[in-house]
């Protein structure tokens, strides 16, 4: 048994092997892109580490793409030969068990096996980063929340996952609308450890959701080091500064980030699809042209139709399918969702049902200019928009796109009271996004000479 960086035993036996295995842990903390690599060598030096097959599954599965299940059943299997032939932790082997349930379609329950993991070894970082990823994916940001919460007491100041706790604990207080805390805890996680790039994000979505665009781009000015060694997620971290210069009204800069960085690379992640298809969005209903940029995306798009692993990922794809106008694929991606909104209960397919099948036939709407049917749907999948997933900043594309359909179909007093909302979950502030669709409603109220009629 070796022990790791967080102070947990691990069924190990070479020093190696767990020099390595803490290059992933404290690697996937920090979202770097060389965690594949440390978890290669720690598979090569043990292949029969039972854990390490069980994470590769999780991180397989975390990736949302179909073809990256078979690599994850093949490393449960794995796991399970490797428990098989070496007795393993309790602690061990609930991992393989989250692992097993996530495969299963049932992420609920795996995030109840971490959760169980954490009751006996709260300082266990591993599991609780799993457990925040994996509720992320579910939309449960309370959940995210409560479970930082019951374990913050026991990680000591000087405890080495203790930054990256912070980090995750500034998401879910940002996501549960603390936004004056989560900056605190941002920050502190930055100043514990310089390459927490999450806790960096999070005071970006603080800034995002209290509607101060410049404050946002001073907190990344001079930071670009606590998220250049990341994997993907770096795009996303370039994606908060170009909302940043969106609401500023600074298209240039915008246009700039897409092209050099947030698409520098062509990759088909549906996490930078959806930066991508979700800011075209936002520049689109701005009424920049954005060029022939939507046509790589929808290629992509367009060979992801079956893939229906996430929700979030579909609507994505739906985005880049109806921007590039391709009426085929987006109908097949259509048909696929309501296929499986109708299979045996399941994390996926309840997601899929509620609120994916209403989004979806909302954006083809729109997609095809028919705004009062888009407004109808998007609307109706409004409420449960959360379950897809995701952050407020990320679904706040398809709230703008069911505000401006609404706009478009003239059920102003609906838009305004979707703007309330909004603005109250802004704490009462509001981005020049809204200010716009505000002046817009009231320019269309005194050319009609109607009011607004008072809510009930």
């Amino acid at each position: 048994m070796q022990q790791d960086v967080f102070g947990q035993m691990n069924t190990l036996t070479h020093p190696d092997s767990a020099e390595a295995w803490n290059g992933v842990l404290l690697g996937f903390m920090a979202h770097a892109a060389v965690t594949p690599q440390h978890l290669g060598k720690v598979l090569e030096l043990e292949p029969g580490f039972a854990l390490g097959h069980a994470i590769k599954g999780l991180f397989m599965v975390l990736l949302g793409r179909r073809e990256m299940m078979e690599v994850a059943h093949q490393a449960a299997a794995a796991a399970r030969s490797a428990a098989a032939e070496q007795p393993i932790s309790a602690r061990e082997t609930l991992y393989v068990e989250a692992l097993d349930h996530w495969l299963a379609g049932q992420p609920t329950r795996a995030v109840q096996t971490f959760e169980a993991i954490l009751r006996t070894h709260p300082e266990d970082t591993l599991a609780m980063k799993l457990s925040h990823a994996t509720r992320f994916v579910l939309g449960d940001s309370a959940g995210m929340r409560r479970s930082i919460e019951r374990v913050l007491p026991a990680y000591a100041p000087d405890h080495p996952g203790r930054g990256y706790l912070l980090g995750c604990h500034s998401f879910a207080l940002e996501e549960t609308g603390a936004y004056e805390k989560a900056e605190i805890a941002g920050r502190q996680a930055l100043w514990m450890v310089s390459d927490d790039a999450w806790g960096l994000h999070a005071v970006a979505h603080v800034h995002e959701m209290t509607g101060n665009a410049q404050s946002g781009l001073d907190w990344l000015a001079g930071r670009e080091a606590a998220w250049s060694h990341c994997n993907n997620f770096r795009y996303h971290v370039w994606w908060h500064k170009a909302l940043m210069h969106l609401d500023l009204g600074q298209i240039d800069q915008v246009l700039n980030l897409y092209d050099h960085e947030i698409r520098q690379d062509k990759t088909d992640d549906y996490r930078d699809i959806s930066n991508a298809t979700s800011l075209l969005s936002r520049l689109e209903l701005e009424g920049v042209d954005i060029g022939t940029r939507w046509e790589e995306l929808a290629d992509l798009s367009a060979a992801r139709t079956e893939d229906g692993c996430l929700i979030f990922a579909d609507l994505h794809y739906l985005l880049a399918l109806t921007g590039d106008n391709r009426p085929d694929s987006t109908a097949k991606l259509l048909a696929r969702i309501h296929k499986d909104s109708q299979q045996p209960a399941t994390d996926t397919a309840r997601r899929m049902a509620d609120p994916g099948l209403a989004a979806a036939i909302g954006l083809e709407a729109f997609g095809k200019g028919d705004h009062l049917q888009a407004f109808e749907h998007l609307a109706n999948a409004r409420n449960s928009m959360q379950l897809a997933g995701g952050s407020h900043a990320q679904r706040d594309v398809f709230e703008r796109i069911t505000i401006d359909s609404g706009l478009r179909a003239g059920r102003l007093d609906d838009v305004e009271r979707i703007l309330d909302d909004r603005k109250a979950k802004r704490t009462g502030t509001e981005d020049n996004y809204a200010l716009a669709r505000r002046a817009l409603i009231s320019s269309a109220r005194d050319q009609s000479g109607v009011q607004s009629v008072p809510a009930e």
